[in-house]
């Protein structure tokens, strides 16, 4: 991938040219931004750029040898750690066992979520992680000698999810790096990584998209679909790939705001039977769908509150979403609004800890009624 495939970003790409100009490429570099914002794809195009034999005018060639192999995410010295998890397939997972699956989503969508990469190597309702595995096939493959380029490059995308073994590891390669060995490291919660690692490395911030980057993204794709494109701008909130799936998944969106537009009226009415059939329904998506829905409800719940208090130019809602909320958010007040969030995220939490989906939706509903009778009270 090449520094001009990067959508924008433009001063964070002059900083990590001039790493290379000034001949001054730290050891481990920790790449820091919200989701959407390209760190994954920065970090790529950056070890192609080290690994290019013939770069110039500020990027790598995209035509050697290197930038072929990188292309294409082969080179033999470029290595990657990413969560994992056992499957029915693989019993101990480390990051080559599903490294065609990396591939094949990463060359197209360098953007790409967590929950989307456990939905591609069929997660199911399991947690990703790095493990100790993950720790001792690094230290064995860095202790070769690089096969083609002067340094051997891993990137390791979300070192948070490393577990204490594999940190510790980490931590000592960090320390004493072989020769000409390179971790980038592209993460989205640092709070979760040790603070010894983080202070050895050079943190690389990366800034959220604005809308005018990501609409010129977006019209290469759907040149001919502005209103759509438009939707898809407001819902990203400065996520590139949030962006992206509206395009691609028109039908999941509308499935997600059909089921809170349900839930809602349900709540408000107090039709506990048809919760009760709703929360079967929605136990059968799987648990990250189900992740995502509660993070859809969310999003919703705080654009509704914007509505409420006439702050409309902050919303992300789609023309459907604008509909429906513009008829919901008087209920969505200063009085509720903080504790629905609470127990959403509390929902999300439990299902996250693999928590039975079932009962943490019904307890969702009850609460959810009780606040929205709350707000009947106070009128």
């Amino acid at each position: 991938m090449q520094f001009k495939e990067v959508i924008n970003q433009e001063e964070t790409k002059k900083g990590l040219i001039r790493f290379v100009s000034e001949q001054r490429i730290s050891h481990a570099l920790m790449f820091v931004g919200p989701p959407g914002s390209g760190k994954l794809a920065l970090a790529i195009a950056f070890a192609q750029y080290i690994a290019c034999d013939s770069r110039a005018g500020g990027d790598s060639c995209g035509k050697c040898p290197s930038c072929v192999k990188y292309n294409k995410l082969v080179h033999p010295d470029l290595h990657f750690l990413f969560p994992v998890m056992t499957t029915a397939k693989v019993t101990n997972p480390i990051s080559d066992s599903f490294m065609n699956e990396w591939r094949d989503l990463v060359t197209v969508n360098p953007y790409i979520s967590e929950n989307e990469w456990y939905e591609a190597i069929g997660a199911e309702n399991k947690q990703g992680f790095i493990s100790k595995n993950e720790s001792n096939e690094i230290i064995r493959k860095l202790g070769l000698k690089s096969y083609e380029s002067e340094y051997k490059i891993v990137i390791i995308w979300l070192p948070e999810k490393m577990n204490h073994y594999a940190a510790n590891a980490l931590l000592k390669l960090i320390e004493e790096p072989p020769p000409k060995t390179l971790f980038l490291m592209v993460s989205e919660n640092t709070e979760h990584i040790l603070p010894t690692i983080l202070s050895r490395t050079q943190l690389i911030r990366v800034p959220a998209l604005c809308s005018k980057h990501i609409r010129d993204a977006l019209l290469k794709k759907e040149a001919d679909n502005f209103e759509l494109v438009e939707d898809a701008i407001k819902k990203a909130n400065g996520n590139y790939n949030v962006a992206l799936n509206v395009l691609r998944n028109i039908e999941q969106e509308l499935q997600y705001l059909n089921l809170f537009q349900t839930f809602m009226r349900h709540c408000y009415k107090r039709k506990l039977l048809e919760l009760s059939e709703m929360t079967e329904q929605i136990a059968s998506m799987g648990r990250e769908r189900q992740k995502q829905l509660l993070s859809y409800f969310l999003r919703m719940v705080r654009e509704n509150f914007m509505l409420n208090i006439d702050r409309e130019e902050l919303t992300y809602l789609s023309r459907q979403e604008n509909e429906f909320s513009k008829r919901f958010s008087s209920y969505i007040h200063r009085g509720n609004v903080f504790d629905l969030a609470d127990q959403i995220s509390l929902a999300f939490q439990h299902i996250e800890a693999n928590g039975n989906p079932k009962i943490i939706f019904m307890d969702l509903a009850i609460q959810v009624i009780l606040l929205l009778k709350q707000e009947s009270e106070t009128d």
